[in-house]
């Protein structure tokens, strides 16, 4: 037995989403035996959109009665039936909420009509209600309004029904260890089968094949199948546009992290957003006042016209700044730790030697500047980073020069290198991003390099 089901809601996702009509069909497999249709009073306001898209507005729904008033009726309607609907993890969704909301754990199989067409009516450029209607000769009257979709949904299902194979398709659909319920509705199966359990990179396509998301993983399938199981908004309107996967392998999760930072830049995907917002960077900077005493300060890069040293967050830059002041014996003071006009008095850096009391002359506090100074600006060696490869017999790489990322590779175990220039052939060469320098700088904290004599040849 099945229960065909179409709701029209508030438009506020799965956790803020509220019904405002819903419509079931009890159905045998050759007739509908039983009804109920109903508008629901949501307890909110109804935006102006979903009015413009349903017609559905405040006043139709003011003496209608809430869910909690109606889900007794519900329940027993869908009692030991199959949920059915088109994408049904939406309205499953919002009613599962819904019952949540009231204390009770809402539970049914599921099957979704989308997913049931894909396999049963191949080859259609939409899957969409009124297009596929549209394509198979169905009525479709009340778009958008629940009695009018679930009605339709019916008479689809009942096409459904009649195809070749469908009873074996409708068993594995339902079949307990299945995730066909789970999928998004316009993705095959094989496509999340097929995925490996590695680190990697994959890539989420609408249906014209355009790159609509980009993610990392240290294993691509689970994480994959964990936007599918996600309820947030951002993830259920994701989940809807999804029709193919692609990805790549990158052996490490640092690989994997650059490789997804330089991917988000190239492709700038719909439903991608923290790489997508610009990062402030701090810088330190010199100048010399009117006694003749040098600062060391720090501010944002766009207000510095000869930074000495970039850094990717406030507190690192900070932190860099005390650790100068106390190697050589700086003042805070005049490192504009402290705003003070009196004599410093920082927490961490205690060893200033008394330039802020007038106990140190400005020749001898400069030349400590100077020092500080000159091992700010000096040059590192080639950072090597070696990481897991893609498989048994390879190894991974990623390669800094002095501050400047160049990019990773990939190269075969036996292959012997002794210095930088030897892994030119194997470079992959990368755009020098503020994030990929973040993602090196941030791994560097936990891990020790190996570091290699400049230069490598370019």
């Amino acid at each position: 037995m099945y229960t065909i089901i179409d709701i029209e809601t508030t438009g506020n996702g799965i956790k803020g989403n509220k019904i405002t009509e819903i419509s079931i069909f009890k159905f045998d497999s050759n007739q509908i035996i039983d009804e109920f249709t109903s508008l629901v009073n949501p307890k909110c306001p109804i935006p102006h959109f979903i009015t413009g898209l349903t017609g559905i507005d405040n006043e139709m729904v003011a003496a209608a009665p809430t869910f909690d008033e109606i889900a007794g009726q519900i329940l027993e309607i869908t009692k030991d039936t199959i949920f059915v609907a088109h994408a049904v993890n939406f309205d499953y969704g919002v009613i599962k909420e819904e019952f949540r909301q009231l204390g009770i754990d809402f539970t049914r199989k599921k099957l979704c009509t989308v997913r049931l067409s894909r396999k049963l009516i191949p080859g259609l450029q939409s899957y969409s209600l009124g297009k596929l209607c549209a394509a198979i000769a169905i009525p479709l009257t009340d778009r958008h309004r629940a009695r009018g979709d679930a009605h339709a949904t019916v008479l689809l299902f009942q096409t459904l029904l009649a195809k070749n194979g469908s009873d074996a398709i409708l068993k594995s659909f339902l079949n307990a260890r299945s995730q066909e319920a789970t999928l998004p509705p316009l993705l095959e199966k094989s496509k999340v089968d097929n995925l490996p359990s590695a680190p990697g990179v994959y890539y989420f396509k609408n249906s014209i094949g355009q790159i609509i998301y980009i993610g990392k993983a240290n294993n691509i399938k689970r994480r994959v199948l964990g936007h599918f199981y996600d309820k947030s908004n951002h993830e259920i309107r994701l989940c809807r546009e999804i029709a193919d996967i692609d990805h790549e392998l990158s052996g490490s999760e640092l690989v994997a992290l650059l490789m997804e930072s330089a991917a988000i830049k190239k492709h700038y995907p719909k439903y991608n957003r923290a790489q997508k917002r610009v990062l402030k960077q701090y810088a330190l900077f010199s100048y010399e006042d009117r006694k003749g005493v040098i600062h060391i300060a720090y501010d944002t890069l766009k207000n510095i016209r000869t930074p000495l040293k970039t850094f990717y967050n406030q507190a690192d830059c900070r932190t860099h700044l005390e650790e100068l002041c106390e190697t050589f014996a700086l003042c805070p003071k005049y490192c504009h730790l402290q705003q003070t006009s009196n004599a410093c008095s920082h927490y961490k850096a205690k060893n200033c030697e008394g330039i802020c009391r007038e106990r140190e002359s400005v020749s001898d506090y400069n030349l400590k500047v100077k020092s500080a100074l000159a091992d700010l600006q000096k040059v590192d060696d080639g950072i090597l980073i070696q990481e897991k490869g893609r498989c048994i017999d390879e190894k991974a790489f990623v390669l800094m020069e002095n501050t400047s990322y160049l990019g990773y590779g990939f190269i075969d175990k036996d292959v012997q290198i002794n210095a930088m220039v030897d892994l030119e052939a194997f470079l992959i060469r990368q755009e020098d991003t503020v994030e990929a320098k973040r993602i090196i700088q941030a791994h560097l904290k936990k891990h020790n390099p190996q570091r290699m004599p400049l230069p490598l040849v370019s």
